[in-house]
């Protein structure tokens, strides 16, 4: 037969006391946050102009009005949840040790590949800037085929570069290996 000890609904063991309950500072901060910012992003979308007699029936607020009011009323969720005790549990994954130590190689890679955007975009254009982005991050994260982090960085870069700089008339360099390619300069 195994010892076990019993322990009360309390998390505390017979003839222990209790100790003070933690309070969820983390949890508040995060709450009050994330209201900051919806509330920054609704009254920010009330200084986007609006051309005059726009025939669209939506406007260039109403997204932004719909994130900031959905982002402030989750904040306001999370706050009355937390003051009525609902916590979120702690991580137990199976592939996580918390004992384990940062690995700073990593995180400065990353970093770096990260931070190379703001050279690469105007040097080479978003789609292969992003395709050295992928590239880096699977390699730093351990990938065993780099070159297949670069194809697939090269295919979501065009993608994206297809969808939000041509299609969508956002600007996104397209770099000059795709300038003489008439439909990357719009």
């Amino acid at each position: 037969m195994t010892d076990q000890t019993l322990v009360s609904p309390g998390g505390t063991s017979p003839g222990e006391t209790p100790s003070r309950p933690i309070r969820p500072i983390g949890e508040y901060v995060f709450a009050a946050a994330c209201a900051g910012v919806g509330l920054y992003t609704i009254i920010g979308a009330g200084f986007i102009r609006t051309p005059p007699g726009s025939a669209n029936v939506l406007g260039p607020r109403v997204f932004p009005y719909l994130v900031g009011v959905l982002l402030f009323a989750a904040a306001i969720a999370v706050l009355v949840g937390v003051a009525r005790g609902q916590r979120g549990d702690a991580e137990e994954g199976e592939d996580i040790d918390p004992t384990a130590p940062t690995d700073w190689l990593t995180v400065i890679k990353l970093s770096v590949f990260f931070l190379s955007q703001v050279v690469l975009i105007e040097l080479i254009g978003w789609p292969f800037a992003v395709a050295v982005l992928f590239a880096g991050a699977a390699w730093a994260l351990g990938a065993q085929r780099w070159w297949m982090g670069l194809l697939i960085g090269v295919g979501l870069g065009l993608t994206t570069q297809l969808v939000f700089g041509v299609w969508l008339g956002l600007s996104l360099p397209p770099g000059p290996l795709l300038e003489w390619i008439p439909i990357f300069h719009g």
